[in-house]
């Protein structure tokens, strides 16, 4: 590809076109969570080891794991940490680098849950500092504890935060880091603003229109204090960050993140691109996925090195259609074994057709080429339970869930749920159910909701604000339950699904219950999505909750 220049039609109109060479191979990505899942250049290979391994991470947005109620789920740092722990030893020459909003999941915090989500923030800091994050572009949501909070977070963190002409918080425009015998230069632009494009209070963001400028400027500076590597950190629409990369074409690395995130919906890992020998690198959100560069440089640097592809970008979109199939039938075969009604030969051939894609997938792992210079390697990890968990960091999840429960318990043992306005059913509970109803309650008993409040307990979760509201009956609404008061509305029970049914109780049955014949999109959806489940079978699952007595008929006497 020629060198990126914005004053030449050429490469913005490749720029038009790739998306659509890709669509075809990425545009499941968009439905599920499966992405390219590569191993980084093992030291035994042609190469050996890295110069330099950039670890990148982008819009955390205070992800400290999944909550666990579905099979092998993306995320989760315990696991990112195994991996980065054992990436060092093969590679001890690395570095941490992220973009986008790292502490907050929302950009404003709820009031009730400020205490609990500024523990988590204060817990990711010092999971981020294990894992040497050295720098990061920070996101609107990371002010969401005001300004102060940021400062000590990061700080906790250890890591530097990058922003040029970016007032009101001490942020620099750019950090060298001498990372084994080279020096990386590092700078940020950030655009922490809301959807009306307002900064934090106290806080000034340089216009769109300058990031260019900051841009060029910040790799000046570096490269007079010998910078050999130039990597850019952007908290800014894809857009403005493309074009920064495309205005300097020297860029080794341009790493992209949202600077904004609102809501716990995931996004799927998006492909690399080249613009001219820059590689941009965006990973999943929610700390689904982790990139990794092994730059290798050889011979002495004099100047920027530049690097050539040595694989991944280029097979990136052949490799994340694989791996969304994969992770599609992988999906489906967990289905399967749970509910336990495929037929072996069914289940043995999907087993088949998935080793078959998996060795595919390996194949086009291992097709890597190395240039006579220097070059790059780009991979993609999926940080899921089979990378292990690290020990130290696991213990501070725990330490903070511990801290959490104790604290919660304490400030919400007077929170009682609104009464159900006059006239209007609140919840009965399922033993109130069990009078007239009671071989659908037998058949409910035998489903994972029925058990769904001790998951909770088991994980000293049953007073965190972040969990609790699925695993109890009628959470947050009038005549329901709350994180404290929900004695006898633990579990999924049948008003999860059918509504408040004191009123029909009351009556023996004369009064419709709320619901009798739950929406099973809406009564499915309310738990079970991002960041929760990144595949879900709705048939498969209702079927292990509807039985004889319970939206099936009972078995025939005769």
């Amino acid at each position: 590809m020629p060198t990126a220049d914005p004053g030449k039609p050429s490469i913005l109109t490749f720029r038009r076109v790739l998306p659509l060479l890709l669509a075809l191979a990425m545009s499941a990505m968009s439905g599920c969570q499966g992405c390219p899942s590569q191993s980084p250049s093992e030291p035994g290979s042609a190469a050996g080891p890295p110069s330099v391994r950039i670890y990148v991470l982008s819009t955390l947005s205070g992800a400290l794991e999944p909550c666990g109620c579905a099979k092998d789920q993306l995320g989760g740092l315990d696991h990112l940490a195994a991996f980065v722990r054992k990436g060092r030893r093969e590679a001890p020459n690395s570095v941490m680098l992220a973009a986008g909003p790292l502490f907050f999941t929302e950009p404003v915090l709820k009031k009730e849950q400020a205490k609990q989500d500024g523990d988590k923030a204060q817990t990711i800091a010092e999971v981020l500092k294990d894992l040497g994050l050295a720098a990061w572009a920070p996101g609107f949501n990371d002010w969401a504890d005001g300004t102060k909070r940021l400062a000590t977070l990061a700080g906790n963190a250890g890591a530097t935060l990058l922003g040029a002409k970016l007032s009101g918080i001490a942020a620099k425009p750019h950090k060298l880091i001498t990372i084994g015998k080279l020096k990386v230069g590092v700078f940020g632009i950030s655009d922490p603003r809301d959807r009306a494009g307002k900064a934090p209070a106290g806080v000034s963001a340089p216009p769109s229109a300058e990031f260019v400028t900051l841009a060029k400027a910040g790799v000046a500076a570096l490269k007079k204090q010998g910078a050999q590597l130039l990597i850019g950190l952007t908290a800014v629409q894809r857009g403005a960050a493309l074009r920064i990369a495309e205005a300097i074409p020297e860029l080794n690395v341009l790493i992209v993140g949202q600077s904004l995130s609102a809501g716990k919906g995931d996004t799927a890992q998006p492909p690399p691109e080249l613009i001219g020998s820059t590689l941009v690198v965006e990973t999943a959100n929610h700390g689904q996925t982790v990139a990794v560069v092994d730059v290798h440089v050889r011979g002495e640097a004099k100047g920027i090195v530049k690097l050539a592809d040595a694989g991944g970008v280029k097979r990136a979109a052949k490799i994340g259609s694989l791996s969304t199939r994969i992770r599609k039938l992988e999906s489906r075969i967990n289905a399967w074994e749970k509910g336990g009604k495929a037929k072996a030969a069914d289940l043995k051939a999907r087993k088949a057709d998935l080793a078959k894609l998996r060795g595919e997938r390996k194949q086009l792992e291992a097709e890597l080429s190395a240039p006579k210079g220097s070059f790059f390697r780009y991979s993609v990890k999926e940080v899921r339970t089979e990378l292990g968990s690290d020990k130290l960091v696991s213990a501070r999840m725990r330490t903070f869930y511990k801290a959490v429960n104790e604290h919660n318990k304490k400030a919400f043992a007077d929170l009682k749920p609104l009464p159900a306005a006059e006239g209007e059913a609140s919840f009965a509970g399922v033993d109130s159910c069990n009078a007239c109803h009671s071989e659908a309650v037998a058949y409910w008993e035998k489903t994972p909701h029925a058990h769904a409040y001790k998951t909770l307990v088991d994980e000293f979760k049953e007073y965190n604000l972040e969990c609790v509201g699925c695993h109890v009956t009628g959470y947050g609404k009038p005549g329901g339950s709350t994180v404290t008061f929900n004695d006898t509305l633990r579990n999924v029970q049948c008003e999860t699904c059918h509504g408040p049914g004191s009123k029909h109780v009351a009556s023996e049955g004369s009064e419709e219950i709320a619901t009798a014949k739950p929406d099973t999109k809406r009564c499915v959806e309310q738990c079970h999505h991002p960041p929760h489940v990144t595949s879900f079978d709705k048939k498969e699952r209702l079927e292990r909750i509807i039985g004889p007595g319970h939206g099936m008929p009972s078995p025939d006497p005769k």
